[in-house]
């Protein structure tokens, strides 16, 4: 299937700026997503990345700047605004509820598209019934899409972790984000699960046309999957443009080899 062409911006985050006590997470940062692309923020360790996703996902409030998501600004908004309005998000420590199987936690990311009150589907009564059949089915679309029907019955605790990190892309997919946060998807696998990985998240932005902002250390992943690149550097934009654009950026070499600072 060919990619569904990018679009305009989605997302336009402007002149944040993110501190705890005196520390400077994140200083005047100002980048865009356009609709169907993919998007990557990279930079070394410390660069302020996860602090940019918690800020765009409602879990960090700026003290400067706003977000605008499909033409409506923001100041701050809270995790459940953001996810009611389309945008979801993977952690890159794994926050699934490991006692419990891949087809309950998938499902979870069901919640907020839930009508019926906790009451009924206790009672799993009338349209309370009906409701979670037609959710299930999207769950089962999901774990096939994922390749995970032979664990759908198995808890996610004993799950091998490349399997862990589709269980989680599961849940936010069944979200049906317009946006999906991917943070460090790929972190602590070995080649063959980044390999798979990379299918997947190449697969969602084709097959959903689901808007993708990653955040990945591994640069050959991200010079190969990502439309754009924007590069923090010590909470500072450093970058931002193509992967050969960022590639022979000076200031991104310098970063990356230590020669900055």
């Amino acid at each position: 299937m060919s990619r569904q062409a990018i679009g305009e911006v989605i997302l336009d985050v402007k002149n944040i700026s993110l501190s705890f006590g005196g520390v400077k997470a994140l200083t005047d940062i100002s980048f865009d997503v356009r609709e169907h692309e993919i998007r990557a923020i990279i930079g070394p360790n410390g660069a302020g990345k996860s602090s940019m996703l918690n800020c765009i996902n409602g879990v960090y409030t700026p003290q400067h700047g706003n977000i605008t998501f499909r033409g409506k600004t923001f100041d701050h908004m809270n995790s459940r605004e953001v996810a009611e309005m389309g945008i979801a998000r993977t952690f890159q420590n794994l926050a699934l509820f490991k006692g419990m199987n891949v087809i309950d936690n998938i499902m979870s990311g069901r919640n907020l598209k839930m009508k019926t009150n906790i009451f009924q589907q206790a009672l799993r009564i009338g349209a309370a019934e009906r409701e979670e059949q037609e959710h299930r089915e999207v769950v089962e679309r999901i774990i096939d899409f994922l390749e995970i029907q032979a664990w759908r019955k198995t808890p996610v605790a004993r799950l091998p972790y490349g399997l862990q990190k589709r269980v989680d892309l599961g849940r936010a997919l069944a979200m049906e984000p317009q946006v999906l946060l991917l943070d460090e998807p790929m972190a602590g696998m070995n080649v063959e699960e980044k390999q798979d990985m990379c299918r997947f998240v190449l697969d969602v932005n084709d097959q959903f046309g689901t808007t993708i902002v990653l955040i990945e250390h591994d640069m050959g992943v991200v010079m190969d999957i990502s439309d754009r690149v924007v590069v923090l550097d010590y909470g500072k934009k450093i970058g931002d443009g193509t992967p050969d654009e960022v590639r022979r950026n000076e200031e991104v070499i310098s970063a990356y080899l230590g020669t900055s600072h």
